[in-house]
């Protein structure tokens, strides 16, 4: 363990590992510490191709693309009386974008790769806490994960906090994460053998099956398993549990309760018990502070129903090595850096909440609580700038024509109305990048845009000022 580094980064999933890396890859000196030994245990085995080109710059994709995991052609969807897919086929040429993983060894790959750029990593080492002097944090109290009695302290210029849903600056030391009201759901999930495939859809594709107190997902792995996984509403569940006596109890109810899903797992051998983690959505008041940046789950969480997770942890991770990058450089101000990497993680991740919240909004089932109970209040809607949100999610779209029907799909949903179409995905699958992202002048964000050449960054747009 060293006593001192330039940039101390907290955890070592998907967010930590690629802004770890990116910022080795510019030349800075970069520790990692990682609480657990990789490969570890941790959920979310479903990738969107919108990682692929944060993957391919960090320079790991061939590695991916060449381990073996099982190729992700879309998604698959039962949604009440109604039924579609969103295909995957269409956002590249050169075949898979996409796949479904085994995330000890696809967060493994990461962290090695990221190593392998020239950061620093230590394993089981936990941290304790962040110390602050004069508002700005200076140093981390660490522990040997496996040997308490062995401890120490890193001295640091700058902090990202990867931590995850434990959130080490904002939930525990700042006190600071807000939950939100919607997406108050329990996840209960796991793994089988000899279930069968889908007859329809995309080729390895998730399936997403509503129930009526929630829905499925099932997704299988290269190791022959397959995850599947029931996400309920907190009080169902627990009102469930008490009742039927156990969590296994509560999953094989719902399950009866769900037939594409039970049909798939029909004659199937259950190989792992239950798991369990409660889906709460939160943001943390600010992604940001003097001295330290908070990616992936440290700054907030979404619901699972659109499998949005990786993207958003290597998505801020990205954002926040190009921030640190330029004020490091002395290309940017760090309070502009910061406005930068607060307001485009923030509406990537709000834009997504209404996206999800829409989704559960289309189920054909108004007397069923859950769902009901995904709905965002008047409230959320006016605090998230709704209209902003609808801005981001239509220009992420290439053919306008189309942006335009999800605009007013999306729009009638929100305001209570029938859209007509069951499927509020119906278009979104001719997304073909992030054009919603300031990656160019036109798109700044307080003069500023991200770029990725010659130097991972941020640079000004002419004329443009913070």
């Amino acid at each position: 363990m060293r006593d001192s580094t330039q940039i101390l980064v907290i955890g070592g999933g998907p967010a930590g590992s690629t802004a770890a890396g990116l910022l080795a890859k510019e030349g800075f000196d970069v520790t990692l510490l990682e609480r657990d030994k990789f490969p570890r245990y941790h959920i979310g085995e479903s990738i969107l191709p919108s990682c692929r080109p944060i993957l391919e710059y960090l320079g790991v994709w061939d590695k991916v693309n060449r381990h073996g995991f099982q190729p992700k052609g879309g998604a698959y969807f039962f949604w009440g009386p109604e039924e579609w897919e969103v295909n995957f086929s269409g956002l590249g040429a050169d075949g898979t974008n996409a796949w479904q993983v085994v995330r000890s060894e696809f967060d493994e790959i990461l962290l090695r790769h990221a190593a392998e750029l020239g950061m620093t990593v230590v394993e089981e080492s936990t941290v304790k806490e962040v110390h602050f002097e004069n508002g700005r944090p200076v140093a981390a109290s660490w522990v040997d994960s496996k040997d308490p009695g062995r401890s120490g302290r890193i001295g640091f210029d700058y902090v990202i906090d990867c931590s995850g849903r434990a959130g080490l600056i904002a939930a525990r030391q700042q006190k600071s994460r807000k939950y939100h009201e919607v997406f108050q759901n329990v996840a209960a999930w796991t793994y089988w053998k000899g279930v069968k495939r889908l007859d329809r859809g995309p080729d390895g594709a998730i399936t997403v099956a509503s129930a009526p107190d929630g829905w499925f997902w099932v997704i299988p792995l290269h190791d022959g398993t397959t995850s599947v996984g029931l996400v309920t509403g907190r009080d169902i569940f627990n009102e469930k549990k008490r009742a039927m006596g156990g969590i296994q109890q509560v999953y094989d109810q719902v399950l009866t309760e769900c037939p594409r899903v039970a049909g798939l797992v029909e004659g199937a051998e259950q190989v792992a018990g239950m798991k369990v983690e409660q889906d709460y959505s939160y943001t943390a008041e600010s992604f940001c502070g003097p001295g330290y940046l908070l990616s992936g789950d440290a700054a907030c969480f979404l619901d699972p129903l659109l499998s949005t997770g990786v993207h958003l942890a290597t998505y801020s991770g990205m954002l926040s090595a190009a921030a640190l990058s330029s004020v490091l450089r002395g290309d940017v101000a760090e309070d502009e850096a910061w406005e930068f990497y607060q307001t485009v993680y923030r509406h990537a991740y709000e834009r997504l909440l209404v996206l999800v919240s829409v989704f559960y909004e289309s189920y054909r089932g108004k007397e069923h609580h859950f769902y009901n109970a995904q709905r965002l209040t008047q409230g959320q809607r006016e605090s998230l700038d709704l209209q902003e949100a609808f801005n981001r999610i239509v220009t992420g779209i290439a053919d306008m024509d189309d942006a335009q029907d999800v605009y007013a799909s999306v729009h009638a949903h929100l305001n209570g109305a029938e859209s007509g179409d069951p499927n509020p995905l119906a278009n979104l699958n001719k997304v073909h990048e992030q054009k919603q992202a300031p990656m160019n002048p036109d798109n700044a964000v307080g003069g500023l845009y991200l770029s990725f050449g010659p130097s991972l960054g941020l640079r000004r747009a002419e004329g443009g000022t913070a």
